[in-house]
């Protein structure tokens, strides 16, 4: 009997797992492992709302596999060490995992696939998180693509190269005795924190759930996503991010589903199913730019911006974390933030233009809280976006687009229903001041019951006047002549 390790790691599913696949394929039997190593991809070690999912995604992996025969082998500790020993108590002679790209994760599965071919073992890796290797996208030129809609034209003459999803195995053949595992509670993802319940509520991990919210969200409003998408008072958008982080689901998956709603759809509705793709598209993009330029999780991506003067407040940051900054879209979201361990895109870019632009905090502050609280903290994502918002990083929006909060409530939740959810405390409030409070006249104030400073903050900064010095600040910069760090 030959036996194969296939190492779990961001690729917490059955269906369409190339690496799982090959073992199979081989006729191996098959030892499922997951190892709990946060200190390998330091700095960026995993946050706390995703070890949350994370505990929950390990057990419906480990459900699934068990109802195939299989069980999952967790440790915890190197991943060289316990791959190793996995291998010697098992008589394993073959190791398989999927890719990463993150740079901690790429300098560790190198070294680990050089130490266990020397140990004698057949070690293959695979491409099973992406739809095209990043090395592989180039411009006519042969470099990295470092703006967005020229990469993703560029895919989308490709997407015929993309491997069609495979389906799970139906069973796995056990080892004729199984090495020794840990249980998942005790690797202590999932804290008592203030937040849980929250999640709860919202959250379902593991393959099956996110199998199901693909089917529900082509099936009911992925032809009105183009419209609504922007809207974060609807549920409009798929969520399917965290369970795409965590490999719940492939985007092999979610496009080979995607193209098959749309043979089905009428023109406008293949319109907002196209846009949903392109959303895989940015995720493409993020990890192409991220595997090209490793320095930008810590550094920006243009170097002009190393000589920019960040401001320093820790009062201005702890009242943006906890949403008291007396700016209603803004507070709203990172309560939503906190309280769900999500928020909606759009609300991000407003939250992250405010704290990098009006309060001029650097981004790597926003980027280190977002990593913490999002249950689809995503390295790569997370990095391009908040660079993006700073206008420091690739396709960087523009120095002097800083978004207005009060503009963005008036255009994107209509009703105010979104800050009246999350701001309950100025609900009262009628639509015209909800979102600006710190405007309304005494006499609206009163009548709604409302008294600035007792029950909603003012805002910790006049926008004009932080847009004015974030402005002045960027002019600089623009001036600047250093090449971007290579």
């Amino acid at each position: 009997m030959s036996i194969a390790i296939v190492w779990f790691r961001h690729d917490l599913r059955l269906t369409d797992h190339p690496a799982l696949e090959a073992a199979v394929a081989a006729g191996h039997t098959v030892v499922p492992v997951y190892i709990d190593a946060p200190e390998e991809d330091a700095p960026w070690s995993i946050g706390a709302a995703s070890r949350w999912w994370l505990h929950r995604s390990l057990t419906a992996l480990a459900d699934d596999l068990a109802r195939r025969g299989s069980r999952l082998i967790i440790r915890r500790g190197s991943t060289l060490e316990q791959l190793r020993d996995i291998a010697a108590s098992t008589g394993a002679t073959e190791v398989h995992w999927n890719r990463q790209y993150e740079p901690a994760s790429l300098a560790r599965d190198t070294a680990v696939k050089a130490a266990l071919r020397a140990d004698g073992l057949t070690v293959d890796s695979h491409c099973g998180n992406v739809l095209f290797e990043p090395w592989t996208v180039k411009s006519g030129a042969g470099t990295p693509f470092r703006v967005f809609t020229p990469f993703w034209k560029h895919c989308l003459t490709r997407l015929s190269e993309v491997p069609r999803p495979t389906p799970a195995p139906q069973q796995l053949k056990a080892p004729p005795q199984w090495p020794t595992t840990l249980e998942i509670a005790t690797l202590k993802l999932a804290p008592n924190i203030p937040w849980d319940s929250g999640f709860v509520d919202l959250w379902t991990p593991g393959e099956a759930s996110a199998l199901d919210r693909l089917e529900a969200f082509l099936d009911q409003d992925a032809g009105d996503y183009r419209e609504q998408r922007d809207r974060p008072d609807l549920p409009a958008t798929s969520r399917l991010a965290p369970a795409l982080h965590f490999g719940e689901i492939s985007p092999r998956q979610i496009l080979a589903a995607a193209q098959s709603a749309a043979s089905r759809a009428s023109v406008t509705e293949t319109a907002g199913i196209d846009a949903f793709v392109r959303e895989i598209g940015w995720r493409e993009f993020a990890i192409h730019i991220l595997f090209a330029f490793p320095h930008t999780t810590e550094l920006p991506l243009d170097a002009r911006f190393t000589a920019l003067p960040w401001a320093s407040d820790d009062a201005i940051l702890d009242a943006w974390r906890r949403g008291r900054t007396g700016i209603p879209l803004v507070d709203a979201g990172m309560r939503e933030l906190w309280h769900t361990g999500w928020m909606h895109n759009r609300v991000r870019m407003v939250v992250a233009s405010l704290l990098t632009k009006n309060l001029g905090q650097h981004w790597l502050h926003g980027a280190r809280w977002f990593y913490d609280t999002l249950v689809d903290a995503d390295l790569a994502a997370n990095t391009l976006g908040w660079q993006w918002t700073a206008g420091c990083g690739a396709d960087a929006a523009p120095y002097y687009r800083i978004f207005n909060p009060a503009l963005q409530a008036e255009r994107f939740d209509p009703d105010r229903a979104y800050i009246r959810r999350w701001v309950p405390e100025i609900a009262a409030l009628p639509n015209a001041w909800i979102h600006k409070p710190y405007d309304a006249p005494a006499n609206v104030l009163a009548a709604s019951g409302v008294v600035l400073e007792r029950d909603y903050p003012r805002p910790v900064l006049d926008l004009t006047t932080g847009r004015d010095r974030a402005l002045a600040a960027y002019d600089a910069v623009k001036a600047a002549r250093v090449e971007p760090a290579r």
